[in-house]
């Protein structure tokens, strides 16, 4: 899962939402530096790639992949994904994407002082160009694709995969919503039961 789907899936507190989205930039294990529903966050984020990882729907939407593409399909399906729940979004959260972008960014500023540096750079950058919201276009998929595959230890044309993502789209599509739907309830249950001696 990628970043809007993160988002999505940590729920409605502020707090849990920062820790989803700072999953992809805290790496090690959490000692309490931040507030404990932001570290919880960070802990959900985790379970749920996890999950991802291991669901039936997720290895069948990989295996509509080619072979060749074997080493980063799980990267580009992740940012495809947040491509098809942004197009959908409305089907999935009451708030339209908009809102909950902006609602987002202006809820974590309070706790700028828990945010990395890399991660504070990427949500100035993403509120400035409205980057999660565009990802409804195929062209910003592309260009993302683009910019993932240039960072790699050994940059590689990601983009490239995207006719394969876009002929694709139905089955992939049909993919994601089970996939989501499973994660979502996941989710749901690991928020409700994390408290006293059932933390994780």
């Amino acid at each position: 899962m990628n970043y809007l789907a993160h988002l999505l899936l940590s729920g409605p507190d502020t707090r849990w939402r920062l820790g989803g989205l700072l999953g992809d930039f805290v790496k090690g294990p959490l000692k309490g530096e931040r507030p404990e529903a932001i570290e919880a966050g960070i802990k959900l984020h985790r379970r749920i790639d996890a999950s991802t990882d291991s669901n039936a729907y997720y290895r069948e939407a990989l295996a509509q992949l080619d072979p060749s593409w074997r080493r980063y399909a799980g990267i580009a399906l992740d940012i495809w994904f947040d491509h098809l729940l942004a197009q959908h979004w409305q089907e999935w959260h009451p708030q339209s994407l908009e809102e909950f972008c902006d609602q987002c960014w202006r809820d974590f500023r309070s706790h700028s002082r828990y945010i990395p540096p890399q991660a504070r750079a990427f949500m100035a950058r993403a509120e400035q160009i409205k980057l999660l919201q565009s990802y409804r276009e195929e062209r910003i998929i592309g260009l993302t694709l683009e910019r993932v595959g240039q960072r790699l230890r050994q940059p590689v044309a990601l983009q490239e995969i995207l006719p394969e993502l876009s002929s694709g789209r139905a089955k992939l599509e049909n993919n994601f919503n089970k996939l989501l739907t499973d994660l979502n309830l996941e989710a749901q249950r690991f928020r409700q039961h994390y408290s006293g001696s059932d933390k994780p």
